[in-house]
This record gives structure tokens, sequence and C-alpha cells, in this order.
């Protein structure tokens, strides 16, 4: 279900998505509310889960992991008990930073940081071929990132 935001909301969406460290006296200032009015917009919207969590963006390279991946996983026999185990599974596996479940030939998507070729190889027969009613991983490396973002369009 999907809410209604005026101008301030938007902005406000707008300026935390960009800098979530902004502070509140910062941020009232750039939409033109007083910092309390500010506040109340803000914990509403943290209320109504439009704001779900503050967070830091990590630059991957710098901690080491220079491959991001792109895995497409096949199961089989493809069910709601092998794919429970599959989320379960990969949830507990770090660098699996999204798993998405798709339609098609293979039922998952993953984006997998490693910090080599023979990292991801290790990482692909020691991880995740390893789990139960996994068949087939099909990946995709990344070659270069065009565009990263987290920022939703408002619009």
């Amino acid at each position: 279900m999907a809410i209604t935001l005026d101008d301030y909301d938007k902005k406000i969406i707008k300026y935390l998505q960009e800098d979530a460290s902004i502070s509140n006296i910062d941020l009232s200032k750039k939409i033109g509310l007083a910092p309390s009015s500010c506040l109340l917009r803000v914990k509403n919207l943290k209320e109504q889960k439009v704001i779900k969590q503050y967070t830091a963006m990590v630059d991957e390279r710098i901690l080491g992991y220079d491959i991001t991946c792109f895995a497409k996983v096949a199961m089989q026999p493809l069910n709601r008990e092998t794919s429970s185990n599959f989320i379960a599974e990969v949830n507990k596996i770090p660098e699996v930073i999204e798993c998405y479940t798709i339609t098609g030939a293979q039922a998952f998507l993953l984006k997998i940081v490693a910090k080599s070729f023979q990292y991801y190889r290790d990482f692909i027969f020691d991880k995740l071929l390893s789990i139960a009613a996994v068949s087939n991983v099909e990946t995709s490396i990344v070659v270069a990132t065009e565009k990263k973002t987290n920022l939703m369009p408002l619009d």
C-alpha cells in the first residue's frame, strides 16, 4: 500500500537518503521547516515504515572485496521447503549481500562480493553448492559499476 507524500516529506527523504547523518537542525534549514516540525515528520515517516533504517554505505574495494558477481541459482527440486532452506542458508553467508527470488529458469539472483577469483571459486564450491537442492549456478562478473545508488525516486 503506497502512501502519499507531500513536498516536505519528499525533501526529508531526499536529504536523508543522501546523508542519513545530517542533523535535524541542518535538515530543517534545508527544507524550510521549524526543527520541531521536521523532527515530527521524520518520526512519522519512521512509524509509517517509509524510512526503514539508517545505514552507512561502505566501499567494498577498500575492504578488499575486488570482485562483485551476480549469480543465478537453480534448484532441484524447486519447492517451498528447498526455497526456505536456501534462503535461510544464504542469510548466514556474509559474502551474499543481496538475494532475490526471480522468475525464469533459475529461482534466485544473488549479489556476491569476493576478494579474488580464487576466493569466489572456493565460495561457489564450499558454500553455495553445498546448500541442499542447488543444482546450478550461473555467474556474471561485474567489470565496471556504471551506477550505484540507494536513492529512491520520489515523483
